[in-house]
């Protein structure tokens, strides 16, 4: 299925000239897995995902504790900071 769509959705989208990138992400894999071993509730798919992110987040700040690892607070960064960081590595 999923070799399937990556022949074909391509194809489709790129015929409606609206589509700027038009290969398939992860949804199209998942997707067709879930429905592949029974889970035909489509609107259950984008919480399956995101259960399965929020679970391998909290195991990763759980072993971070256990290891005494200092907790990550990723800090917001601007365009600006990012084109000022790139200037300097160059």
């Amino acid at each position: 299925m999923v070799d399937i769509l990556y022949d074909e959705v391509p194809k489709i989208l790129e015929a409606t000239g609206k589509v700027s990138n038009p290969w398939p992400n992860v949804d199209a894999h998942s997707g067709a897995l879930l429905t592949y071993f029974g889970v035909n509730q489509f609107e259950y798919f984008t919480v399956l995902f995101a259960v399965s992110r929020a679970i391998g987040t909290m195991s990763h700040m759980v072993m971070a504790r256990y290891l005494n690892l200092p907790l990550e607070r990723p800090k917001s960064v601007t365009f600006e900071r990012l084109e000022e960081a790139i200037s300097k590595a160059k």
